[in-house]
C-alpha cells in the first residue's frame, strides 16, 4: 500500500538532504520522482494531518510517493534526524486521494545542489596553498 511523504523546511537544501537521509538512512523506497509543491500548501497539508496549529510555516516543500507501507516508513523515520520536518501521508488521511489524483501534475523537485564559488574565498584558498608549499617560488 503506497503511502506519501511531506517534506517541509526553511529552505530547499534541507529538503534536499531530508530526502536523500529518506533513502540513504532510512532505507524508504521512493516510488516516483519527488515532487515540488507550493509551501503555503505543505502547511496546509500539514494541519490537515497532524489536526494542529501551524508553528511555523516553511519556505520549501517536496512530496515523494513511497513504495513502504505508511507504518514502516514511520518506523524507519523515527530512526534518523532529517533536517526538515517529514509527515507521512496515508490512505487513512482525508487528504490523500486528492495528493494521488494531483501528484503527477506537479512539477520535480529539482534535488541538486548548487554549488557557488565565492571567487575571493578561492583567492584566500590559493594564497594559504601558495604561501604553504616551499617549492613555490615567485
Amino acid at each position: 500500500m503506497k503511502s506519501f511523504a511531506l517534506v517541509r523546511a526553511d529552505d530547499s537544501d534541507k529538503v534536499k538532504i531530508a530526502l536523500h537521509d529518506l533513502e540513504r538512512y532510512g532505507h524508504i523506497q521512493f516510488s516516483a520522482t519527488p515532487k515540488c509543491i507550493e509551501p503555503n500548501y505543505a502547511d496546509e497539508l500539514l494541519v490537515s494531518v497532524m489536526g494542529v496549529a501551524l508553528k511555523s510555516k516553511c519556505n520549501s516543500a517536496a512530496l515523494v510517493e513511497l513504495n513502504n507501507h505508511a507504518g514502516a516508513a514511520i518506523s524507519r523515520l523515527k530512526k534518523i534526524h532529517p533536517p526538515a520536518h517529514i509527515i507521512i501521508i496515508s490512505p487513512r488521511h482525508k487528504m490523500f486521494e486528492e495528493l494521488s489524483t494531483r501528484f503527477s501534475k506537479y512539477p520535480e523537485f529539482d534535488r541538486t545542489f548548487s554549488h557557488q564559488k565565492n571567487p575571493q574565498n578561492m583567492d584566500i584558498i590559493q594564497e594559504k596553498v601558495e604561501s604553504s608549499n616551499p617549492m613555490h617560488k615567485e
